[in-house]
């Protein structure tokens, strides 16, 4: 268990520093302004993640609650969306017309954290059963 928190930890945290530098260096180099601090966003999905992985993980050791994981972690991906919502409200909900550079900056790295999350999330999963 332990080797499988530190091989979360350390995927996420990778993902967040790669990530962050590529992204920032695209952006400096397209000369390219977003409304929405880079660094926060990628910490956010990171943090998250990792939360949620390791919950699930730790939660599968438990007998009763190991048989509702897969609910769990739909409950964990609503919440996710609702703080994600609040958290990042006014550089994205308040703009009436953002363009589609800060679109597909925000959108990406949504999807990379999200792919590799539910990856884990599957392993987990079937090592349940």
């Amino acid at each position: 268990m332990n080797k499988s928190i530190i091989t979360i930890l350390l995927t996420f945290i990778t993902l967040y520093i790669v990530g962050t530098y590529t992204h920032k260096t695209i952006l400096v180099n397209q000369d390219i302004t977003l409304p929405l601090s880079i660094e926060k966003l990628y910490l956010f999905l990171a943090g998250f993640s990792i939360l949620t992985c390791v919950n699930l993980l730790l939660l599968s050791t438990l007998p009763k609650i190991s048989e509702q994981l897969g609910f769990i972690y739909l409950g964990m991906l609503m919440l996710k969306i609702i703080l994600f919502s609040t958290v990042f409200y006014h550089p994205i909900i308040k703009q009436e017309n953002l363009i589609l550079t800060t679109k597909i900056s925000l959108i990406a790295p949504i999807f990379v954290f999200l792919f590799l999350e539910v990856i884990f999330v599957v392993k987990i999963l079937n090592n349940n059963r």
